[in-house]
Formats: structure tokens, C-alpha cells, sequence
């Protein structure tokens, strides 16, 4: 588990612009079951997330003219319950984090994993999250 005062920045990236904060197993199942799109975003403190992961997914969600119902985010290492749920919900994909889901009416239609992360820039990340966002959200 990582220290709060590590960690509590790297939430702040994604909740001072209204991402949902999950933290409990049951806080992912009740957000999970709602009609519409929700975007989850599987924080960490890797690099990629710092320099990839979150910028991407922030340039998506405030570049896009459709963006998902709900924003949410839970940290891996730190929101332990509510990530493991979340993944849970991710399989058949094997655990990652950095990871971003977009879910519509409780049904996983689009996941980036770690690996489809690393080593790209925020840019590639928020346009590929903008055509999914136009394929799956209102």
C-alpha cells in the first residue's frame, strides 16, 4: 500500500476535475449497474500514468463534444477493495494499472491496458479515448 501523502496528488489530478473517486467494492458494483457510459480510470504511480495515462485521459474527457456519463477513478496500491473489484469486472483482461474502461449499461466495450500506455504519448491516448467516446457515449 502506498503512503497518502504519495498517492493523494496523483487523485487530485483526476478528481479536481470531477472524477468520481470508487472505494469500496460495493461503491464499483452500484456505479457499474447504472444505465449509460462510465469511464474508470485505474490510477497509479508509474510514470506512464504521470506522463500518459492521466494527461491523456484528461485531454479526452475536456477535448471531447461526447464524453462518457460518469467519470470515475480508484488507485491501485492504495483504493485496494474497490481496484479489485473493478478488475473483477475487467476480465477476461489480466490486471493492469495504469488502465482506463469504459463501460455502457454494465457492459465493458473498450479497455486500454498498461501496455497500450507505456510509451505512447497523451495525445495518442486521448484521441484513441475520443473515438471510443463517439462510438459508445450520447
Amino acid at each position: 500500500m502506498y503512503p497518502a501523502e504519495i498517492v493523494i496528488p496523483m487523485k487530485a489530478e483526476l478528481t479536481d476535475s470531477g472524477f468520481e473517486e470508487l472505494l469500496t467494492a460495493a461503491e464499483v458494483d452500484t456505479t457499474l449497474q447504472k444505465e449509460g457510459t462510465t469511464l474508470v480510470v485505474i490510477n497509479s504511480v508509474c510514470g506512464c500514468a504521470a506522463g500518459a495515462c492521466r494527461p491523456g485521459v484528461l485531454m479526452a474527457v475536456h477535448n471531447s463534444t461526447k464524453r462518457p456519463d460518469r467519470l470515475t477513478t480508484s488507485f491501485a496500491g492504495f483504493d485496494v477493495e474497490a481496484v479489485n473489484k473493478v478488475r473483477q469486472h475487467l476480465l477476461p483482461y489480466p490486471p493492469s494499472s495504469p488502465a482506463i474502461a469504459l463501460f455502457k449499461d454494465g457492459q465493458l466495450v473498450s479497455i486500454v491496458e498498461r501496455h497500450q500506455i507505456e510509451g505512447r504519448p497523451a495525445q495518442v491516448i486521448a484521441q484513441h479515448l475520443i473515438n471510443e467516446f463517439n462510438k459508445y457515449c450520447n
